[in-house]
């Protein structure tokens, strides 16, 4: 195939909104388009600085007497995903964040956020994306959890960000054991 300056892409966030977050167990799009369930919510704005995927295997060679490199097999193939939430006063970044248990209330009558060492779950997640030549992109993680929060800086001239790294896990039988999918299509 020639180079074909059409299949070099970029990854915006739709208008209406960009990375989702559901509990375990709701139902996965199987495509770029489909609407979502219902217990997606927009987790709203993300930092200029987009989102990265980190999914790089690691390995290790098998020395042979000597040390010729007689085998390399893999030894990890994390699948991570880091992003910043800019959305501070929005509840249901906050319960993704802290844990849905952990926050109540609403922006207008209060919220209360409870730090604690309760541990995250795993949940649905699904970034959607436009790329070049009006195409979709759609991630979906069946099983992430958030494994770090950034530090939280409260400052004059930045917004309050929550910069996040999600560790994907393998989803069922029924998502093929991968840790996401990407569905690419265009509109």
């Amino acid at each position: 195939m020639p180079n074909t300056v059409s299949n070099v892409t970029y990854g915006k966030p739709k208008k209406t909104g960009a990375v989702y977050w559901a509990p375990s167990g709701t139902t996965l799009p199987t495509d770029a388009s489909t609407s979502l369930d219902a217990a997606f919510v927009c987790l709203g704005y993300v930092s200029e600085d987009g989102v990265t995927n980190s999914n790089s295997p690691s390995s290790e060679s098998i020395k042979a007497w000597g040390g010729d490199s007689v085998l390399t097999v893999s030894s990890d193939k994390a699948d991570e995903w880091s992003l910043s939430l800019i959305e501070a006063l929005n509840v249901d970044v906050l319960k993704a964040i802290y844990g849905p248990q952990n926050v109540s209330g609403t922006l207008r009558d209060g919220i209360v956020v409870r730090a604690n060492s309760n541990p995250n779950e795993a949940a649905c997640w699904v970034i959607d994306m436009l790329q070049r030549n009006n195409t979709m992109k759609r991630v979906v993680i069946p099983a992430g959890t958030i494994t770090n929060l950034e530090d939280i800086s409260y400052k004059d001239a930045d917004a309050v960000a929550y910069g996040i790294t999600i560790s994907a896990s393998p989803g069922d039988e029924s998502f093929g054991y991968d840790t996401h999918k990407e569905y690419i299509a265009t509109a």
